[in-house]
């Protein structure tokens, strides 16, 4: 019998001849290796539940492996939120909390801004000096992304070089500022110790949600028609609208460019 039927057989009662039921402490034995089992799996509810019944049964007496377990669901729980070669959030992260903030914010005050950030060029990257090089300047890139981040904001890789900086609680024309200052000081970063020749820029889309219902979905979009816009724009620009559908402006310096192209604009 496999672990899981070990337990529901023992910590249900009496065996049916009668015997009595294992004790307490070996019943919470069982109950951590069904955690364990449950948590190597990723179903750390399940674990969590296990784990709750295990401390119940010992009567809240300390236990060191109940500890380590807890201590490593928490570990597994956070590298399973993070991407594996910059560490920031990953993609299933991004989007399970951009949907939980959209319906915890208050959308009428501040709301709710996501930017998501293209490196330029990076295919040229790659090309010319090899992905393990690409490698080192997203790792660099999510250091420059992070550094003047508010604290409720965060840095996500959406994918390849594309990430995405959630900032909840900030309205749109402190979303811009910051995606602003971060294109800047990514534009004047010193990359010459990589590359004595690098030099990096970034393009950046700034959507905001400041009615409900805004889906994930709708709000990724948003920010990656700005995105795009940016780049067709000349790059190393960010990309918002002022209001709700209205023409696209372009923050800094790069707003006196003479051509700005506007995209199609989305519907609802």
């Amino acid at each position: 019998m496999d672990v899981m039927g070990t337990v529901r057989t023992l910590v249900s009662g009496p065996d049916t001849d009668g015997t009595p039921p294992t004790s307490a402490r070996n019943r919470a034995a069982l109950h951590t290796a069904a955690a364990e089992r449950l948590a190597s799996d990723g179903s750390w509810e399940q674990a969590y539940e296990h784990l709750h019944a295990a401390v119940q049964l010992l009567g809240g007496e300390p236990y060191d492996e109940l500890d380590r377990l807890r201590r490593e669901h928490a570990e597994a729980r956070e590298q399973s939120r993070r991407d594996s070669l910059t560490a920031s959030y990953n993609r299933r992260y991004l989007d399970e909390r951009l949907a939980a903030l959209l319906s915890e914010v208050d959308l009428r005050t501040t709301g709710l801004c996501l930017a998501l950030v293209d490196i330029d060029h990076f295919k040229a990257v790659n090309d010319t000096h090899g992905h393990l090089f690409g490698d080192r300047v997203l790792q660099r890139m999510v250091a420059e992304l992070d550094a003047a981040l508010p604290d409720s904001g965060f840095c996500a890789r959406y994918g390849g070089e594309e990430f995405a900086l959630v900032l909840p609680g900030r309205d749109l024309a402190q979303a811009v500022e910051i995606s602003e200052q971060a294109r800047d000081r990514i534009a004047r970063h010193d990359w010459s110790d990589l590359h004595p020749d690098l030099r990096v820029t970034v393009s950046i889309g700034v959507a905001h949600a400041a009615v409900r219902p805004v889906e994930v979905e709708r709000l990724i979009g948003e920010a990656d028609l700005l995105l795009y816009t940016a780049k067709e724009s000349g790059r190393n620009a960010v990309a918002y609208r002022a209001s709700r559908g209205g023409r696209v402006r372009l923050a800094g310096a790069a707003g006196a460019r003479r051509s700005i192209p506007q995209p199609v604009r989305t519907t609802g």
